[in-house]
């Protein structure tokens, strides 16, 4: 009996010892989950070290903002760029963020403001880095993105993956845009006479993309020469009718946000001996929801609506709005409408 019983306190003791254990290995698993550290490279080549978990964001770029409702994480977000409501995105997938403090712009942003929020991450464009030092003497983990090309589009947006725990969706985001890619370079690799096209920008149609811009690589990835690809300077800027007239662009490209109307340019008389202006092929980018010439993850939609309107032959109409239609369902678990992309 006696022996029984000493057997007995032996397995009870050895339960103990086993239960402690197992329970101090999963507090110290949690523990390491909430202190974790990890450290990413932004777009300026800085290293930036983000600890625990980042539940609370600050995005003053309305590209990034955009890119985190992509990313599902769009409850994440504390803070957001100036003007919410006027973003159409917004109301229909994230009226929340409509409420959020408005905290600046893709030119500035308010430091102050970002630090009563406490934020886990704040990301900024790479033009505003002048606010960086102060981010860092208050010791908010800052990135700054710049995506104006393809290879920095998909750079940002693995990057913001990285950051905020869903590398698995922006990988998503990035072989979606890849595949499309694929099939746009399929149907445009046979094509040697490309047409001219010429893009305006929002305050009138005199203001265009410079080489630098994402706008640039959209065009030519569509089957299009861009006629402002010499422009080495800024980003968007002003010229002169004379020199639009020079430029004689085959078809004329308005953003979704421009200030004018196709009507607008058909009948200014500066342009009446422009080629997209006499076969009236002047058109504006016609997503509703957002603009698609931003380098956002719809701006894949942007090159393919392009692509159909240079190719329609090879690309058809039907097949953009199938393709359109998937994006929006497949990314913000949105049902749009043809009156929503152009058809």
């Amino acid at each position: 009996m006696k022996k029984l019983k000493r057997i007995s306190s032996v397995i009870l003791v050895f339960i103990f010892i086993t239960t402690f254990f197992i329970g101090c290995g999963k507090n110290e698993k949690i523990t390491d989950n909430n202190n974790k550290t990890i450290t990413v490279e932004d777009q300026l080549g800085r290293k930036v070290e983000i600890k625990g978990e980042v539940n609370k964001i600050i995005s003053s770029y309305p590209i990034t903002t955009s890119l985190l409702v992509a990313l599902g994480i769009k409850d994440k977000l504390a803070g957001v760029e100036m003007k919410p409501k006027d973003k159409e995105l917004y109301r229909r997938v994230a009226p929340e963020f409509l409420d959020k403090p408005q905290i600046g712009s893709a030119k500035s942003i308010n430091v102050e403001e970002c630090a009563k929020i406490n934020p886990d991450l704040v990301i900024i464009p790479t033009r505003t880095k002048e606010v960086i030092p102060k981010f860092e003497e208050l010791n908010i983990p800052v990135i700054a993105v710049e995506p104006e090309s393809l290879d920095s589009f998909l750079e940002c947006v693995k990057l913001i993956g990285k950051s905020t725990n869903t590398e698995q969706r922006a990988n998503e985001i990035v072989k979606y845009y890849e595949d499309n890619l694929e099939k746009v370079k399929k149907i445009n690799e046979n094509n040697t006479n490309k047409p001219k096209v010429y893009l305006s920008g929002s305050s009138n149609i005199l203001r265009t993309c410079t080489s630098k811009m994402y706008q640039d690589y959209m065009i030519k990835a569509s089957g299009g020469n861009n006629v402002t690809s010499n422009i080495n300077d800024g980003y968007w800027v002003d010229i002169s009718a004379e020199q639009l007239l020079s430029y004689n662009p085959d078809i004329i490209y308005i953003v979704q946000y421009a200030k004018y109307s196709v009507e607008d340019v058909l009948k200014d008389p500066r342009l009446k001996d422009v080629n997209a202006v006499k076969n009236k092929k002047v058109f504006a980018i016609p997503s509703v929801i957002e603009p698609w010439d931003y380098p956002t993850p719809s701006s894949i939609l942007g090159i393919l609506w392009m692509t159909n309107n240079i190719n329609p032959d090879k690309y058809s109409k039907d097949e953009f709005e199938k393709t359109a239609k998937d994006f929006y369902k497949k990314f913000f678990n949105l049902e749009v409408e043809n009156k929503d992309i152009g058809i």
